[in-house]
């Protein structure tokens, strides 16, 4: 099967990110992101590596020096291919990069079942190309976040990118609530995300397992609201839950509620 939605959300992160982009300055460029050691550039030159590594080109030869953020070979990977344009003009950069795009979106959208079908190992285990492409839309749309909030210039909060990876996000709810969290057997907790991506999300603890209801519960241990833009800086592991805690609003048991938030990073 041909993943028509996934390379037209990809099309859409990817334009996105461009037109961001295009007019930066040198400065704007080189600003620092929440993200350790990684300027607005080396987010995208990060992208960059990744897309190349999917196309099928030469990774990079260059080898980083400075390898003290590194936790395992993606990061590894990711750093040499970073590093390898920290020369470079952030426009240098670009013009790479929307390149690379062109290329990218070509070899998608002529692309037959069997591509797609091939089997690869992703960044969350052994899957086809189509999964890797899951989780690049993630990848690129936070990305895209990070340059944005560290240039204060906002925007694409919402849409097909936003609205895939809360999604994603979402199947990793119940591992917070029930085995970091600790909730009660037989409890539920509510989660409300509210705009510019609206989710509501009912888990429970059965059998020593949390899962997420089909149909919300009736009631609730405790319950948390918090916004979309807090809820992807936490769960991406960007904030702790001290950052989110004050910008929350949190009815029930609160000391579950806190513990919850404090175990919300659910990235590698």
């Amino acid at each position: 099967m041909i993943p028509t939605h996934i390379i037209n959300t990809l099309e859409h992160t990817w334009h996105s990110i461009t037109s961001l982009c295009e007019g930066l300055s040198e400065q704007q460029w080189k600003t620092a992101t929440q993200l350790p050691g990684w300027s607005v550039q080396d987010n995208l030159s990060h992208m960059i590596g990744t897309e190349r590594m999917l196309q099928g080109l030469t990774a990079t030869e260059h080898r980083a020096a400075d390898m003290s953020f590194v936790k395992n070979p993606i990061g590894e990977f990711n750093e040499h291919e970073v590093d390898a344009r920290r020369l470079l003009t952030g426009e240098n950069v670009l013009t790479e990069w929307k390149e690379l795009v062109q290329l990218r979106l070509s070899t998608l959208k002529n692309a037959d079942e069997a591509y797609f079908a091939r089997e690869m190992m992703t960044p969350t285990g052994p899957g086809t190309l189509a999964d890797f492409l899951h989780i690049r839309i993630l990848d690129c749309w936070l990305h895209e976040q990070d340059m944005r909030v560290a240039l204060h210039l906002p925007g694409n909060t919402g849409g097909p990118g936003a609205e895939h990876t809360m999604d994603r996000l979402i199947r990793t709810i119940p591992i917070v609530v029930g085995k970091r969290a600790s909730t009660p057997e037989g409890e539920s907790v509510a989660i409300h995300v509210t705009g510019p991506v609206v989710r509501d999300v009912s888990v429970t603890v059965t059998d020593g397992r949390a899962k997420v209801d089909a149909t919300p519960a009736m009631s609730f241990i405790c319950s948390i609201t918090i916004d979309s833009p807090m809820f992807f800086q936490l769960a991406t592991g960007r904030v702790n839950g001290d950052a989110a805690i004050p910008v929350c609003t949190i009815s029930g048991d609160v000391d579950l509620a806190q513990r919850i938030l404090n175990n919300f990073n659910m990235m590698i």
